[in-house]
C-alpha cells in the first residue's frame, strides 16, 4: 500500500482528525454553556430558493454556526493553498446564513517560524476582504489547549495585525 502524501502524520485518517478536531471544538463551546450538534443544518442561497447546507457544528438556541478547520502549513512551510479554498468556501456559506446565527471558524493554531504568524493570521491579512464581519475566528492552540480570537465581530479589519506570535512573558 502506498503511502499517502496528503494524509496528516500520524493519523488513521484526515476523516478522523476533521471529528477529533470538531470534538474540541464542541468542548471548547460547552464550557461557554452553548451545547452545539454536528452536522448542523440551516437553509441558505443567494436569492429566493434556499437549500439546505450542514455547518460542521450548530446549535438553535443560542443560535451559532461553526466551521471547524485544523488545517496546517504545508511541510515545506508553504501556504496550503487547496485549504485556504476550503476558508473562503466556508466565508461563502456563512455570507449566506441568517444573520440571527453568530458564525465561528475555529481553526488549529499553526505558527510558521519563518513568516512569524500563525495560519489563520496570514488568512486575515489576505483574505480579510472575504471574511464577513458578523465572522469570529478563534484559534486552538493544540500543545497549551488554550483558544485565542485572531478576530472578533468587534475586531477592527483596516491595520489588523492577526496571528503575529505573543511575547514572552
Amino acid at each position: 500500500m502506498a503511502d499517502n502524501n496528503h494524509q496528516r502524520v500520524g493519523a488513521v485518517s484526515n476523516t478522523h482528525v476533521g471529528r477529533d478536531f470538531e470534538s474540541v471544538a464542541q468542548e471548547h463551546f460547552r464550557g461557554e454553556g452553548v451545547l452545539l450538534g454536528s452536522n448542523y443544518a440551516v437553509a441558505v442561497g443567494v436569492g429566493i430558493e434556499k437549500k439546505n447546507r450542514q455547518f460542521d457544528l450548530g446549535s438553535g438556541e443560542p443560535p451559532v454556526l461553526v466551521e471547524c478547520k485544523s488545517h496546517r502549513w504545508t511541510a515545506g512551510g508553504n501556504v496550503p493553498s487547496a485549504k485556504i479554498t476550503v476558508w473562503n468556501e466556508a466565508m461563502y456559506y456563512f455570507h449566506l446564513a441568517p444573520p440571527r446565527f453568530r458564525k465561528v471558524l475555529f481553526v488549529l493554531r499553526d505558527l510558521s517560524e519563518r513568516r512569524g504568524e500563525t495560519l489563520a493570521g496570514y488568512y486575515v491579512r489576505n483574505y480579510g476582504h472575504l471574511i464577513p464581519k458578523d465572522v469570529e475566528i478563534l484559534e486552538y492552540d493544540d500543545t497549551t489547549g488554550e483558544v485565542s480570537a485572531v478576530l472578533t465581530t468587534a475586531s477592527t479589519r483596516t491595520g489588523f495585525s492577526a496571528g503575529a506570535p505573543k511575547p514572552a512573558g
